[in-house]
């Protein structure tokens, strides 16, 4: 059902589109338009350059967490492999449970 709010609505919208046309067609409209290509071409081609670098950010990513974990925590990898040896049942070091005592 189309009442009077929508028929409003879309006059304004059809005068606005005109508008805009005519505004294109002139001088500053048509440089705004050339403006509006070039900054879309400086932010493609920005977006590609960072596409590329994505490997290398997270490659250098990994390697200054290991760098960090190894700085700040050196005891950490001994931890973790004596964890891993317990589950995987190498380690001798694990706790053993005691039955009850009736």
């Amino acid at each position: 059902m189309v009442n009077a709010k929508h028929l409003a609505t879309f006059i304004l919208g059809a005068a606005a589109g005109v508008a805009l046309h005519k505004y294109l067609k002139t001088d500053e409209g048509e440089k705004m338009v050339e403006d509006l290509k070039s900054k879309a071409g400086d932010l493609k081609t920005e977006a590609e350059d960072s596409l590329e670098k994505i490997p290398e950010y997270f490659e250098q990513l990994k390697n200054q967490g290991s760098d960090t974990l190894k700085k700040y925590s050196p005891e950490v990898e001994k931890i973790l492999q004596d964890l891993l040896d317990n589950i995987r049942g190498k380690g001798g070091s694990a706790p053993t449970a005691t039955p009850p005592t009736p």
